[in-house]
């Protein structure tokens, strides 16, 4: 196992690739062999059945004559009507016929033997031609050393060397490849080894191939820019989390050092008071960035049914007396699937923010509508709709996003204690993103308009399917 683990992926890749190429080799080679084996072995039943055939041809017409055959390998025997050698080469003079077997149909027979009338562990190629001489029937046994495995031995020299080097070729063009392959993750490797939190703008370079490596370094890239928005984005809100928790610190410092400096002109009432207010500042700010941080570690949610034109309903009588108007229009039955505590921390976000624009009116919608093409995965039942509209000055399409950044103010001048901590609108928006929704400003006729939207219970469906067939029923 840790050989294993010492071994570079080239190193492997180029060991399986050998063994592949010198497996399938040694196949091709084998194949090689055995075909040219066969075909040696049918040329040579051939020729020694061409020798029977002439033999044959000699004993038909009574003209027998001597050497039976030119090759020195080669024995040839003449078996008589009776069973008898009558006339053989001279290695098997004297012996009885080479084999028991007769010619087919075809006057022709062919047999490997082994032993008998040869030497102990040779085998030969034994061809039968019977011959009419007579009116009785006469045998012609023609017979060769069978040809070796390797046929000649330069033969499976010359193909077992061919097939070592085509193993060594292949396996060398298989390094090749695998390293030319893998050297833009090289690339890649070395260059994200050099990236630090201080150059997080660099990027790995993409390959001039589009493969997968092309792929995974354009992931990579993409990784890299998110990471590095989120490193801004961090930098970016530690400092202005820094700002905003040094702007109360910096108030009660102020107050009680005006206190030590003036005593007989301050009062333990007012020092505690302006205290209390710059406490009671630091305290939402820094509850804010907890419920921030809870919400961007993916703490699990509450799962529960929630009605949302009765949260609405509840989150409203719950607050102190408004100094708005508040205008209902809530569809009844609007059924998700949520956290009624996060829930009412995003309406009551949306609501702090509406009363701090309305001039007079804050209106509440609640409804139901089907999924839009383009997000049916995420709202595979429907969509419920809640909308927090005022009348106030309302915000510039361009600017609509930058008011669920984090400490965001549109409006620089105003005071600090009046607008809130500047984290409402982005804890509602994650919020939202939790519950699998979407929190946005949309067009309105006169100020702004929040529109959350949330994917629609399943159990709301269900029932609307049912009362469908009820009333088909009926």
């Amino acid at each position: 196992m840790e050989t294993q683990r010492r071994w570079t992926i080239t190193t492997r890749i180029t060991l399986f690739t050998g063994v592949v190429a010198a497996l399938l080799c040694a196949l091709l080679a084998i194949t090689v062999m055995i075909a040219i084996h066969r075909s040696a072995t049918e040329d040579l039943i051939d020729e020694i059945t061409a020798d029977a055939g002439r033999v044959a041809h000699q004993v038909e017409h009574d003209r027998v004559s001597m050497p039976l055959v030119e090759h020195a390998d080669r024995d040839v025997q003449i078996v008589g009507p009776n069973g008898t050698v009558t006339t053989s080469t001279p290695q098997l003079r004297g012996k009885p016929a080479m084999a028991g077997f007769t010619p087919d149909h075809r006057k022709i027979a062919t047999h490997v033997v082994c032993g008998g009338v040869f030497p102990p562990g040779d085998c030969r190629i034994v061809v039968a031609q019977s011959a009419y001489r007579a009116g009785q029937d006469w045998i012609v046994y023609t017979s060769t050393p069978t040809v070796p495995a390797y046929v000649k031995p330069w033969l499976a020299a010359t193909v077992i060397g061919a097939a070592v080097v085509m193993a060594m070729a292949i396996t060398a063009l298989g390094h090749r490849i695998v390293t030319k392959c893998l050297s833009p993750v090289t690339a890649i490797r070395e260059e994200l080894d050099k990236i630090t939190d201080t150059c997080a703008d660099q990027r790995v370079p993409l390959p001039s191939a589009r493969d997968e490596i092309h792929d995974l370094a354009d992931s990579v890239n993409g990784t890299l820019a998110r990471l590095a928005a989120a490193m801004r984005q961090q930098r970016h809100f530690t400092s202005d989390a820094s700002h905003e928790l040094r702007t109360p610190i910096a108030a009660i410092r102020a107050e009680v050092e005006d206190a030590m400096h003036a005593p007989e002109d301050t009062s333990v009432t007012a020092l505690a008071a302006a205290v209390l207010r710059s406490a009671n500042r630091l305290e939402a700010i820094v509850g804010d960035l907890l419920t921030i941080e809870r919400l961007e570690a993916g703490q699990p949610i509450d799962r529960e049914p929630i009605n949302l034109a009765e949260l609405v309903t509840a989150v409203c009588e719950r607050r102190p007396q408004p100094h708005k108007d508040f205008e209902y229009s809530l569809e009844p039955g609007v059924m998700v699937i949520g956290d009624r505590l996060r829930l009412a921390r995003l309406l009551t976000n949306l609501i702090d923010n509406a009363e701090r624009h309305a001039a007079t009116t804050i209106t509440f919608r609640v409804r139901q509508e089907p999924s839009p093409k383009p997000d049916a995965h995420r709202f595979p039942n429907g969509v419920a709709v809640l909308e927090v509209a005022d009348d106030g000055p309302g915000i510039d399409p361009d600017r609509r996003e930058a008011v669920f950044q984090r400490f965001a103010r549109l409006d620089t001048a105003r005071d600090r204690y009046a607008g809130g901590t500047g984290l409402g609108l982005a804890i509602a928006r994650q919020i939202a993103e939790a519950h699998g929704g979407t929190l946005r400003i949309e067009n309105s006729a006169q100020g702004a308009r929040f529109v959350l939207r949330l994917p629609l219970s399943s159990t709301l469906q269900e029932e609307s399917q049912a009362r469908d067939k009820r009333q088909t029923a009926r």
